[in-house]
């Protein structure tokens, strides 16, 4: 009896079997199969580079040598700067324990100003008055801002497109004494000069700027700025 409950069992499995439809593989629903897509990878917002192909670029290459500036260059970026009243960039280059001494005439005096590199950007529009030295000819004193000082003394011509340009000459001649040698021993100055202005004058209103420096250790360092001009 078993047997027979076993016969009939498999022939009706055949019969089901025999009457379901053959699907293609063509024919699957995604719905019942999905297709699984892999992700791409997500690429970065910039290139991602390997090792072996990356060559940094930089502004100033590691192995390119920062060219030393020779005195004369320092000189001009200095007048420049005091053409534009660039105090901070002047004391990059003034001495950090003489300072600069501002000097109205060419004899240079212990007690003319001093600045160290620290003070000289605070000095343009300072309200502060300084005394400078003494006036030729009337003995007064001269009590002036930084601002009128620049105005009257220091920068009182175009010294950055002078006329002309020495290294340790004295081209403007007058009757007032220069003493740079035993003021700043070792010293070298540059000077920016301008023979006149009006013809009037027969050359009388020449003006002089005189940038004094030192050099330690290999480097340059501004000193002394000073100004010449006729006196009586």
């Amino acid at each position: 009896m078993k047997k027979v409950l076993l016969i009939v069992l498999w022939v009706s499995v055949m019969l089901l079997s025999a009457c379901s439809p053959v699907v293609e593989p063509e024919e699957l629903d995604e719905a019942v199969y999905p297709v699984v897509i892999e992700p791409e990878v997500p690429t970065a917002g910039y290139p991602v580079v390997t090792h072996e192909t990356f060559l940094p670029i930089a502004g100033y290459p590691v192995d390119a040598e920062t060219p030393e500036l020779n005195l004369e260059a320092i000189a001009e970026i200095v007048v420049e700067a005091l053409a534009s009243k660039d105090m901070a960039t002047v004391a990059l280059f003034a001495h950090p324990e003489m300072g600069v001494r501002f000097s109205p005439y060419a004899y240079v005096e212990a007690k003319h100003m001093v600045f160290l590199p620290d003070e000289l950007p605070g000095l343009v529009g300072s309200d502060e008055v300084y005394r400078w030295g003494i006036y030729d000819g009337i003995g007064e004193p001269i009590r002036l801002t930084f601002d009128e000082y620049y105005e009257r003394f220091l920068y009182s011509a175009d010294f950055a497109n002078p006329e002309l340009k020495a290294v340790n000459e004295r081209i403007g001649l007058g009757n007032s004494l220069s003493n740079l040698d035993q003021f700043f021993p070792g010293s070298t100055f540059i000077e920016f000069h301008f023979s006149g202005f009006e013809q009037q004058y027969e050359g009388m209103d020449w003006v002089s700027l005189r940038l004094i420096f030192v050099q330690e250790g290999g480097d340059w360092y501004l000193v002394g700025l000073v100004n010449d001009q006729w006196t009586t």
